[in-house]
């Protein structure tokens, strides 16, 4: 066992006492480096995954990867690791391929290494703003329910038929009047046929809260067989409501996806006014055309985006894509219920109208 070294002598008649204890100091010191250096060096050890000729791959690298996927079970993480380890080698392999024919130096690269760089520190700060943004209370979760009965309460989901169509501005309103007075939606279809108007068409199942927000009410409202007309610049965009079934969400259920709804709102305002506070204290000098254009059309601070009438709801569109409310964990929607389309019609969309 090794003695502490005793602290120094405040004394200059004692600093020649024994060299033992001065040998004893010296061993105990050059053991504990010992010990410290190989704690070091297991510990990289540990941290390397792979070397790539002279370059080292850490867990730490892997780790930061795999935080950017989605959470997967765990049975899962050590075969996932494994393919990240070999994409970064790859990655590795490139980079040092790349350095020793200096594509780290083309300007073009400069600048894309330079825009990431800004995006990256921009969005650390517009994160560290948002962070301050208080946690809902159970109260204006409640509120919140009670407010929007169609995406909770009176939930419903949606078996929608969706038709694009190429037309003129003198079409347009020929279209809708025709699908006014159909008598059915396939009735429609067959008249764009016979008139040869060219369109596209899908099908998808949407429950409420996969909707575009500003939709929401409006499909509530509908009935099964009623559609929605849009005139578009290039001709017009149909949903037809083929067919719906209630399927409600408790208060309990929406709770998570309320709070986290309502905290990414305060966030998006918190930054909102953050962003236009430091413009208010920053001098800024529009240059070139750019002055001319600013003199004409003054920047105006950014609002709530305009949301559309209804989204393109291609089948395979997430929800996450579209302007959409809270996300409710509920059961999977069943699209081979008696009212809803089977797997194959929704693969096929409308080929059978066509």
């Amino acid at each position: 066992m090794i003695m502490p070294v005793p602290p120094r002598p405040p004394v200059r008649s004692r600093i020649g006492a024994t060299r033992a204890v001065a040998i004893a100091a010296l061993a105990g010191a050059t053991l504990l480096a010992g010990c410290g250096d190989k704690k070091k060096e297991k510990a990289a050890a540990t941290q390397t995954a792979a070397k790539v000729n002279k370059e080292e791959i850490t867990v730490h690298q892997i780790n930061f990867v795999l935080g950017q996927q989605r959470a997967m079970p765990p049975e899962q993480a050590a075969s996932a690791s494994r393919v990240v380890l070999e994409r970064l080698i790859d990655q590795e392999l490139a980079i040092q391929k790349a350095a020793d024919q200096k594509l780290d130096r083309d300007p073009r690269v400069v600048q894309q290494i330079d825009a990431a760089r800004r995006e990256i520190i921009a969005r650390a700060y517009l994160e560290k703003i948002g962070s301050g943004a208080p946690k809902p209370a159970p109260a204006e979760v409640a509120a919140y329910y009670e407010a929007h009965p169609a995406l909770f309460k009176e939930r419903r989901v949606y078996s929608l038929q969706e038709v694009a169509i190429e037309a003129t501005p003198e079409q347009v309103a020929t279209l809708q009047k025709t699908l006014s007075e159909a008598k059915t939606f396939s009735d429609f279809v067959a008249y764009l046929k016979a008139n040869n108007i060219r369109f596209s068409g899908n099908e998808a199942v949407r429950g409420a809260e996969q909707l575009p927000l500003a939709s929401v009410d409006q499909f509530a409202k509908m009935k099964d067989g009623q559609a929605i007309f849009n005139a578009r610049p290039s001709g017009a965009q149909i949903v037809h409501l083929a067919a719906s079934r209630s399927q409600p969400v408790t208060l309990q259920q929406a709770t998570p996806a309320i709070e986290q709804f309502l905290l990414n709102e305060r966030k998006r305002k918190l930054i909102a006014d953050d962003m236009q506070a430091l413009r208010g204290a920053a001098k800024i000098e529009y240059a070139g055309e750019f002055a001319a254009d600013a003199a004409r059309s003054p920047y105006r601070p950014a609002s709530a985006p305009e949301l559309p009438p209804l989204a393109a709801m291609p089948a395979t569109l997430p929800a996450s894509a579209v302007q959409a409310a809270p996300e409710i964990d509920v059961a999977p929607i069943d699209s081979k219920a008696a009212s809803m389309p089977s797997d194959s019609t929704l693969d096929k969309g409308l080929k059978g109208l066509k």
